[in-house]
């Protein structure tokens, strides 16, 4: 598939902070490599080419969502979270249509890890006008989708509401009520699945390039994020 650079990574790094490791990806000869990378369907679940599963399958992809929570280690507050995983070609659409629960003007989070970095690095940008920002974002979408190092997140801070679309291409909505969004999922069939498994939970490969890392600078600077200094890449 040509690409420039693969990060291997399992569920125990990125919980951690860890360097990356590259796991049972290392034992693989540079055909089984390829022809892994190139598998992206499985069964009626198609992958963008941000990520990949295990070479073993530990976790078959799939279209679904479960409900979580999330609890802040400092204040011990819970904030109930959807997961959702929607095959490729709904993403997009169904993104935008979960941001539009937000209400008509939010705060927005570019995050990348095309740095090597164990964190992610996370660039603000506060009071955009959704139409603005859909627009903006349809004209990225291949990075948004195809890009393993760039996620997004858009959040009212009045509601203390969020809609994510994180580097694994998955959606998780953090905050309360939660209703609308669900309804929003299951309109574009996406429904829910108490027993569904994420990819971020077994051991996965991100990709990039330095091509995507050109774009994401290109959708920072239209976001108004120019004061903030990236430099280099993957």
């Amino acid at each position: 598939m040509g690409f420039l650079k693969r990060i291997l990574r399992n569920n125990t790094v990125e919980d951690t902070g860890s360097i990356f490791t590259p796991g049972s990806f290392e034992a693989l000869t540079e055909e089984e490599l390829q022809t892994h990378m190139g598998i992206d369907t499985y069964g009626a679940f198609d992958l963008t080419d941000a990520i990949r599963p295990s070479y073993d399958l530990q976790v078959v992809p799939r279209q679904g969502f479960r409900f979580d929570e999330y609890v802040d280690d400092n204040s011990q507050i819970r904030t109930p979270v959807i997961m959702a995983a929607a095959t490729r070609h709904r993403i997009m659409d169904l993104f935008l249509d979960l941001i539009d629960r937000l209400g008509p003007v939010v705060d927005v989070v570019l995050e990348t890890s095309h740095h090597f970095a164990p964190n992610q690095q996370d660039l603000y940008r506060e009071h955009i006008d959704v139409p603005v920002l859909k627009s903006i974002l349809l004209d990225h979408e291949d990075l948004l989708l195809n890009d393993g190092c760039t996620g997004i997140a858009v959040i009212n801070p009045g509601r203390r509401q969020e809609v994510q679309l994180d580097e694994h291409k998955l959606m998780i909505i953090y905050g309360r009520p939660l209703e609308q969004f669900e309804q929003t999922l299951i309109s574009s069939d996406v429904y829910p699945d108490e027993n569904i498994k994420f990819i971020t939970e077994a051991e996965h490969v991100h990709s990039s390039s330095e091509a995507y890392f050109d774009r994401f600078n290109t959708l920072k600077h239209r976001l108004g994020m120019d004061s903030d200094d990236l430099s280099g890449c993957c």
